[in-house]
């Protein structure tokens, strides 16, 4: 009997470290490590935290009982990087200088990569990374936005995105290259993109740009009083870019992201917390129509997921709105650490090769 593949998982957030290993399909265990933001205050700069994430995994692992011999597949959620196709990478001196640079933005995944490349290198076995969050699959006409100075740009939930895409394809009895699908990630910030036949061809910039707003961002907002608001000496710079990346939204109208809060205001009467989460189902509700649009109407499915999508009151009122167009399945959850899992396993197997950074 062949050895079944064991896979490291790593996942860093700002002040978290998630680690699992899984065994071909299974997931053995997967724990997430908190680091209170004090304690990373002392690191000037996110390269500077590398020594601590790396022995956060590490001790992990021991506590787990797992050695290094027993690894044979590194998978790392990708960082920073230049916009790519989706697609499975081995991670290389080239992605982790382009992470490190800051060209494209940082986040504490470009630690989890180095630790990922330099595991790989020292054990010898494949150091990989899956669907970053710069996928770029965009068709021409979605770059524009009406100014030439101002070009739009890919910037979602990749890999959940596409992972939960192949999943609902697979229900459907067809390959993610032969339909086509809306997927909504439903998370503090919202993602709504169009699939079609295995490319995303159009998504809402959920980071900083454009879209539904959603717990914790603000998502599009009218131009002519933005420009105003900026002007009007009442915000800095900085002060708006929070507003609009983690000060908008619910917590912004209500002063909460929990989404269970929220629904905990509503059964209690709260009319103004159940006008504005309708107002968010709304204007993702919109989005999903315009990626319909893109799409041509030819929509097999849509797919509702990221941790909101466990909110009954929320995909209620969306199928309401949106079941028109397609059938509305859902898999909630963030499953990045699945996603990675079943990345690595499509290059083990050989049902996907890995594309070329």
């Amino acid at each position: 009997m062949e050895k079944e593949t064991t896979i490291l998982i790593i996942n860093l957030g700002s002040t978290s470290t998630k680690v699992a290993v899984s065994k071909a399909e299974t997931m053995l265990f997967t724990e997430s490590v908190n680091h209170p933001a004090e304690n990373l205050k002392q690191f000037k700069s996110i390269i500077d935290q590398y020594e601590l994430r790396e022995q956060t995994i590490l001790g992990v692992l021991s506590r787990k009982g797992l050695s290094l011999d027993e690894i044979d597949v590194v998978a790392s959620r990708g960082g920073n990087m230049k916009p790519t196709p989706g697609g499975i990478y081995e991670i290389s001196p080239a992605m982790i200088d382009d992470m490190k640079s800051g060209k494209f933005g940082q986040h504490p995944n470009m630690c989890g990569g180095i630790v990922a490349y330099n595991l790989g290198k020292e054990r010898n076995i494949p150091a990989l990374t899956v669907d970053p969050p710069t996928v770029d699959e965009m068709c021409v006409y979605a770059r524009y936005s009406g100014i030439p100075q101002i070009k739009r740009q890919s910037s979602f939930h990749a890999l959940n995105s596409k992972a939960t895409a192949r999943k609902i394809a697979v229900r459907l009895g067809k390959d993610y290259e032969e339909v086509n699908l809306i997927t909504a990630h439903l998370g503090g910030g919202i993602s709504v993109a169009a699939h079609r036949k295995g490319k995303v061809v159009d998504v809402n910039n959920s980071l900083d740009g454009d879209g539904p707003f959603s717990p914790e961002r603000a998502g599009a907002l009218p131009v002519g009083d933005l420009i105003r608001l900026c002007f009007g000496g009442e915000y800095s710079k900085e002060q708006l870019l929070r507003l609009v990346q983690g000060g908008g939204g619910l917590v912004a109208y209500l002063g909460t992201t929990s989404g269970l809060e929220i629904e905990k205001r509503i059964t209690e009467g709260d009319v103004v917390a159940a006008e504005v989460f309708e107002a968010m189902s709304y204007q993702v509700a919109k989005e999903i129509g315009a990626c319909a649009a893109v799409l041509k109407g030819e929509v097999d499915a849509i797919a509702l997921t990221g941790s909101l999508a466990y909110s009954q009151r929320l995909t209620d009122s969306l199928k309401d709105k949106v079941s028109f167009i397609a059938p509305v399945l859902l898999d909630p959850g963030e499953n990045e650490m699945e996603a990675l899992a079943a990345g690595a396993m499509r290059y083990i197997t050989g049902e996907e090769k890995l594309s070329i950074y």
